[in-house]
């Protein structure tokens, strides 16, 4: 054989090598993809992290938070009523190391003029649910700032590995697969609008359950730790940190106002218990809360709005978004679909006396 002919047989089996190792990772790919938890339906709150990346138009405001921050406040109705461009950086029980590499994470393509954060995390001594994890980090872009959030918040039971490859922490949904596993693979539908979780439902307000008494009141070192560095990273990017808690009398106490309270004093920052303004919002428990007290729904979350895009164009320096057509031509396509989904839950709950495709509930083919 002469040396031509052993070169191409060489050169053969190293495509015929590269084609399968591609093949190979292909479909990897596709079955992590197919495994993974799409958050269509039901709980959708693993898709709001992802859903960023998504935008196309510059933020003035963008907030950080749990659900005390992605179900209070509406950026659609702000931008209706101000002009007000912003975003919920929101996730599932988000703990506040998440939210600095979050905010990081949004320094790579913006920054904002303000921060509004929900101190209703401060309340977690560390990261302690995988779950949450997974629907806060499984969506984050990879980046220095993903890697260093996941390995802040790992559980004794969680390996970075099934981050890097999530087919190590799936692998056991293959009976659990539904239509919309199938259907979202290579794409998903946008669920939330600008980071608000939408529910129209009412259920009045009824008698909370107690809570327990603490030893003690003070926050973790672990949380003041991230606090502080998310108060500097704001500093050094010209950002104003405001601190927020949504107008929600329930899992908080009297004790941890009074930490809010002196931090900010101490650092010369504002804090902003709603709570202690709900009269003035107009929120009633008896129509503003789809669960009993527990979360505002559409009607409470568009006052809270109201309210607060008022203080927000009184004393921040933001722009008129409304005014710029080429922002405001994306906002027309975010309050249409803003829209459809409030009339069309609206529709639900008068067809069925429920919602069926919305909510933790939804029906889920």
């Amino acid at each position: 054989m002469t040396k031509t002919g052993k070169d191409s047989k060489i050169i053969k089996k190293v495509i015929t090598a590269l084609v399968l190792l591609a093949l190979s990772f292909g479909i990897l790919w596709f079955v992590q993809r197919l495994f993974m938890p799409k958050y269509q339906k039901g709980v959708i709150e693993g898709s709001f992290t992802e859903e960023y990346y998504k935008e196309k138009v510059p933020h003035d405001v963008i907030f950080f938070g749990d659900c005390d921050a992605y179900e209070s406040y509406s950026p659609i109705k702000m931008y209706e009523e101000y002009g007000i461009s912003s975003y919920i950086r929101g996730s599932g029980e988000q703990y506040i190391n998440q939210t600095y590499y979050l905010l990081k994470d949004v320094l790579r393509t913006e920054t904002p003029k303000v921060v509004v954060l929900s101190v209703h995390n401060l309340q977690h001594a560390s990261p302690h649910n995988e779950s949450y994890n997974r629907m806060t980090l499984d969506g984050m872009r990879w980046s220095e700032d993903k890697v260093d959030a996941i390995k802040s918040s790992l559980t004794s039971k969680e390996t970075f590995a099934s981050y890097v490859f999530p087919i190590l922490r799936y692998h056991d949904r293959w009976n659990q697969l539904t239509k919309t596993d199938f259907e979202h693979v290579f794409s998903k539908d946008i669920t939330s609008h600008n980071g608000y979780y939408m529910r129209c439902d009412i259920m009045p307000k009824d008698k909370l359950p107690s809570m327990p008494l603490l030893l003690n009141y003070r926050f973790s070192d672990f949380s003041w730790y991230y606090l502080e560095q998310i108060r500097l990273l704001c500093e050094e990017n010209g950002i104003e940190l405001l601190l927020v808690r949504a107008p929600i009398e329930y899992s908080w106490y009297e004790q941890w106002d009074k930490n809010v309270e002196d931090y900010a004093a101490e650092h010369g920052l504002t804090y902003i218990n709603f709570c202690d303004y709900a009269d003035d919002i107009g929120i009633d428990m008896s129509v503003d809360t789809y669960d009993g007290g527990v979360h505002l729904n559409i009607t409470g979350a568009e006052k809270l709005s109201v309210y607060f895009g008022q203080y927000l164009v009184d004393n921040y320096s933001l722009t008129d978004y409304r005014t710029v057509p080429e922002v405001a031509a994306e906002y027309e396509k975010d309050i249409e679909f803003y829209n459809f989904m409030r009339d069309d839950q609206y529709r639900e709950i008068e067809q069925y006396g429920e919602l069926k495709s919305y909510g933790a509930n939804a029906i889920e083919k």
